[in-house]
């Protein structure tokens, strides 16, 4: 039931991907969506100037968020004066660097890029890991503000011409109002946050060198950021004055798309990246910054939330590159070729890591492996189902770090998008990991569209927000498959202890009385 009666009909939201952008457009009364449409057709360009390098261009972000709405208008007639709000969500942890003019000054650095991975090393061990991790609860490492100093150090001309820094979902959050801002659990992403101080990280920016007037005005999560331009609304061919009321990194808003909003509520995604995703009222982190806390989206500094994310890169950028491979082949004629594999792929074994340093390993660099090949005995089959296993083990790997750092993973929502249409994928998941699956009828756009609908006021609060929001399907695991999926795991992690060792000493969880 909505809180008052209200004449807008709909909310439109936006995912900014690394592989495509999404609009949704969602009807306020019933709480389902109407249109969606992703552009481009076919995946954007990832450009690698060098290895483990990844940028995209910002204006290529816009152009296709444009595209994506006058597709969406000429598939669905529809009033624009009857949008009540557009909210966004973004992939996390890229930078983007504009002048005074808002001129983008260099193509973003995107979120596997790996070139600050050193920085962010030596930060950690120059302020102290106790003290990064009491602070900010992760490793500097390799996010936004490592990326920063790398520009700093590296391409000293552009840093002095930056006016304001940006994550991609402030940029287009910026081409839609002309504000330039960003939000706490935005900074926090980018390890621009103090959880103890609950401020901007200036000890952090201070040993960069950095200027904290770089950083835009901060917003809140859930609130009127701006009005659509009359500028914006012509390029869009939407209605000026429309406001956008919500925006958030991807996985944040993931969870908050599938009402993952409390503790021991878990949310799961398998894009280009995989990620795992828990809420924790509890300031804990991993010792060695495996596994990474950010603001949650429904934090308040009285009720302080975080989202404790695992994050794997080789996830669905895997099984883009071997349906290519496999002959352009469409992903579900893939699935049903993994599905003529047994489980274990007859000892067939994928290591899916190769897309830039990977957190769950520390920061290593690794390249894809594939393990156990007889040319006798394997064929395709075979291949595209260790792919898909070599996913779900390695999320499964980062599902251990999770409980090991407090996180309590039981039940696991996702959406029915990406990797989890396939049947394997989720046989795999759930029996590897032990865990429950919830399928439900909702992806990152139409999160961002309910989002939307919180910050503009249309939901009273966000429990009004997830009518319409319903399970496709419950899967739970069996004795048998988990008894075969556990054998086929412990040799993967069998392989991957060859490369990386176990440490040594216990893992333990670091607890923060703050």
């Amino acid at each position: 039931m909505l809180a008052v009666p209200n004449p807008m009909k709909y909310l439109l939201g936006y995912d900014i991907g690394s592989s495509s952008i999404k609009a949704s457009l969602l009807n306020i009364a019933t709480g389902r969506c109407v249109a969606s449409v992703t552009s481009p057709k076919k995946e954007m360009e990832i450009t690698a100037l060098q290895p483990d390098w990844a940028e995209q261009r910002p204006e290529r972000w816009w152009q296709e968020v444009v595209n994506a709405t006058l597709q969406l208008r000429a598939d669905h007639d529809f009033d624009t004066a009857l949008i009540a709000g557009i909210g966004i969500t973004y992939q996390m942890h890229g930078l983007v660097l504009v002048d005074k003019d808002g001129e983008v000054l260099r193509p973003a650095i995107i979120w596997c890029d790996s070139r600050a991975v050193d920085y962010g090393n030596q930060a950690f061990q120059d302020l102290g890991q106790q003290y990064c991790l009491d602070n900010f609860l992760n490793s500097p490492g390799n996010f936004t503000a490592s990326k920063l100093k790398w520009v700093r150090e590296n391409e000293p001309a552009i840093y002095e011409r930056i006016h304001k820094i940006q994550l991609p979902g402030d940029y287009i959050a910026f081409k839609l109002t002309g504000q330039l801002q960003t939000t706490v659990s935005g900074l926090s992403e980018g390890v621009f946050w103090n959880f103890k101080q609950q401020a901007i990280a200036q000890e952090l920016l201070d040993y960069y060198g950095i200027s904290s007037a770089l950083l835009p005005e901060v917003v809140d999560t859930f609130s009127v950021q701006g009005q659509l331009t009359p500028e914006a609304a012509r390029e869009l061919g939407l209605t000026a004055g429309t406001p956008i009321s919500y925006r958030a990194g991807d996985q944040p808003n993931n969870a908050f798309s599938l009402n993952v909003l409390q503790a021991g509520e878990i949310a799961a995604t398998a894009g280009t990246s995989g990620v795992v995703y828990g809420i924790n009222e509890t300031m804990t982190s991993d010792s060695r910054s495996r596994v990474n806390s950010f603001v949650h989206v429904n934090s308040t500094p009285e009720q302080p939330k975080n989202g404790v994310l695992m994050c794997m890169n080789g996830t669905g950028i895997l099984n883009s590159w071997l349906r290519k491979v496999l002959g352009d082949i469409s992903y579900e004629d893939m699935n049903q070729l993994a599905a003529q594999a047994p489980v274990g792929s007859d000892g067939l074994t994928f290591l899916p890591f190769g897309n830039g340093a990977e957190r769950i390993l520390e920061n290593r660099q690794l390249e894809a492996e594939l393990r156990g090949l007889n040319f006798n005995q394997h064929g395709r089959v075979h291949v595209a189902r260790a792919a898909q296993e070599g996913i779900v083990f390695a999320l499964n790997y980062g599902v251990d770090i999770m409980r090991q750092s407090g996180v309590q993973v039981r039940k696991v929502r996702a959406g029915n998008a990406n990797m989890f249409l396939s049947p394997i994928f989720r046989e795999a998941f759930v029996n590897s990991a032990g865990v429950e699956l919830e399928l439900l009828n909702t992806d990152a756009a139409q999160g961002a569209a309910r989002g939307a609908g919180v910050g503009a006021g249309i939901y009273a609060s966000t429990n009004e927000a997830f009518n319409g929001l319903e399970r496709i399907l419950t899967l739970e695991p069996t004795a048998e498959l988990q008894e075969q999926y556990q054998a086929a795991y412990t040799r993967w992690q069998s392989i991957l202890n060859q490369i990386v060792p176990l440490p040594t000493t216990p893992r333990h969880v670091i607890q923060h009385a703050f």
